[in-house]
């Protein structure tokens, strides 16, 4: 069951809804807002969604033809409503992309045992070179990897893992020890995450940073890295060609990270044991070592940016974000193989469509801009909002906020509403009025130690600091009849995710599409129409920057 938020709806909702009310009391609502609000209809959500998930988008994979077709589509679409160029006077913003395609016949040596290449272990680099070489590197297990003064936690405390090669546990330490008291229990910190990992292992001076795949905490089995870490990898083009990362970024299965303790005298068990308790490393005695040869393709996609200017603090801005990319096509599948992407994400991308034509038919202007970007490169890991981070058009300390839409919920109306990370931030109270108006509750997100905020491109802005929020329908249905229908629609859904059968279907419900949308809209109305600033809450990893 999810854990409902603290205060249920009713009075103080009320309460809720004139706390947010008192932020907007210098701009007055204007007459149409609620005819704005109700012209958000399933029919445009559908065609929309239907359009940029046709054959003839080609999956939308960025840098293809089926880019130049979703960008103009989005473009024209914006421009129509009265949107203005984000980027100067330009509607993109160029995103230069790095394909790094490891040679998959390498092994891996640790001590005296060689694994081989997805069945045991994967691993890639950052750099952009076309070999890097790890040889006879000294192998340190550094517990979770982890630096977090806030939480009083350093496992690199006192250790210096310059050349070296650092063996990390997934998660955090509070995932296997709830009750303890450390991180925040069950629910995953960014700490947690793998991409961390890398990215402490890199700031340390590792040479390698290797992480023991666990199917548990690690939310998926060793099927997922294996697939995942294999074929091309993309990265953003650096200044310094990602000589500042590791060499080396790779997983060892579980078995495989037994075997190597094994040698070095130690139980994994009971080494995973003494990490959970507090900050922990240890050197192995042993030596690692893996040749990693790839071939390097460099290419540009785009970031979509357009905006609606406001009447008073034009220079403020409250940021929508959708991705607009897919996976592209398979000419070597039989059959079908295109990645249409419909639910993934051209669900999310109409709803921005529809979304800005809400807020151009307004008759009085909102104090504050309202700015639309769709990104790029979400499926390659976040790298075209974690490019608009890195070269904010807007600046991030005029960023009121960013509201993020991905994979919206075509399963049919519900009466509640996940919130993915819930707690991070005072943009729930905005949250919990907009539900309010719809008579949806807020709810606590299915497995919050998956981590799931910290995978979709929302996190790309909380990283700088800015209140990020990301919400989508429950899984509680809002009668017996969507009931029945989220029963036969979730098996579709559940099993086409980056499949090629995630495509537009005629029969489904967006009723759950448009309550979202419409709950979006109204978050973003009282935004634009503030002058508050929301924070994050004490008790998150994020803080906005000074």
């Amino acid at each position: 069951m999810y854990k409902k938020l603290a205060y249920p709806l009713g009075l103080a909702a009320v309460t809720l809804i004139t706390a947010c009310a008192s932020h907007t009391e210098t701009a007055k609502q204007p007459s149409n807002f609620v005819e704005a609000y109700n012209g958000i209809s399933s029919d445009e959500l559908k065609q929309h969604t239907k359009v940029l998930a046709s054959d003839e988008f080609e999956g939308r994979l960025p840098t293809t033809a089926g880019e130049e077709k979703t960008l103009d589509y989005l473009v024209s679409n914006f421009k129509a409503l009265g949107y203005l160029p984000g980027n100067g006077d330009s509607y993109l913003q160029p995103v230069e992309l790095m394909e790094i395609t490891a040679d998959p016949d390498m092994h891996l040596s640790m001590g005296s045992h060689t694994f081989d290449y997805q069945k045991d272990m994967v691993a890639s680099t950052k750099r952009e070179k076309t070999q890097v070489n790890l040889k006879d590197s000294d192998i340190v297990f550094v517990g979770y990897g982890v630096n977090a003064p806030e939480y009083g936690w350093n496992d690199y405390e006192g250790l210096d893992v310059k050349g070296k090669t650092v063996v990390i546990l997934v998660n955090d330490p509070g995932f296997e020890n709830p009750e303890s008291g450390k991180f925040q229990g069950k629910t995953m910190t960014y700490y947690g995450r793998w991409t961390y990992k890398y990215e402490e292992a890199s700031r340390q001076g590792a040479e390698a940073a290797i992480i023991v795949h666990e199917t548990e905490p690690a939310s998926y089995g060793w099927s997922v890295v294996a697939n995942s870490w294999s074929g091309p990898q993309y990265s953003l083009v650096t200044d310094n060609g990602g000589a500042d990362r590791v060499a080396v970024e790779g997983w060892v299965s579980l078995d495989a990270a037994k075997k190597v303790f094994a040698e070095a005298g130690l139980d994994f068990a009971a080494e995973k044991q003494h990490a959970m308790q507090g900050p922990y490393h240890k050197a192995l005695n042993l030596k690692a070592s893996v040749t990693v040869n790839s071939s390097l393709k460099k290419s540009t996609s785009h970031n979509v940016i357009a905006t609606l200017p406001g009447s008073v603090h034009p220079d403020e801005h409250v940021i929508f974000t959708a991705h607009w990319d897919h996976l592209g096509s398979d000419p070597n599948k039989k059959g079908d193989h295109i990645y249409n992407g419909a639910h993934d994400n051209a669900t999310g991308t109409a709803a921005s469509i529809v979304m800005a034509k809400a807020f151009a038919a307004l008759d009085q202007r909102p104090a504050r801009s309202t700015t639309f970007l769709m990104v790029t490169a979400e499926e390659q890991g976040l790298l075209g909002s974690q490019y608009y981070a890195e070269h904010p058009v807007i600046p991030l300390d005029k960023t009121v906020a960013n509201l993020n839409m991905d994979a919206m919920n075509v399963l049919g109306a519900t009466k509640d509403v996940s919130v993915i990370g819930m707690g991070k931030s005072e943009l729930e109270k905005y949250l919990a009025k907009a539900t309010a108006r719809q008579g949806r509750e807020l709810v606590q997100e299915h497995r919050p130690e998956a981590g799931y905020y910290y995978r979709s491109d929302h996190f790309s802005f909380a990283k700088k600091g800015v209140p990020a929020l990301y919400a989508e329908g429950g899984d509680e249905p809002a009668n017996e009849e969507m009931a029945k229908y989220r029963k036969r629609a979730n098996v579709i859904v559940t099993g086409c995710y980056h499949q090629v059968c995630d495509e537009y279907r005629e029969n489904w419900d967006f009723s759950g599409v448009r309550e979202d949308t419409q709950m979006f809209f109204e978050v973003g109305y009282d935004l634009v129409t503030s002058d508050d600033w929301p924070k994050w809450n004490p008790s998150s990893e994020f803080q906005r920057n000074k």
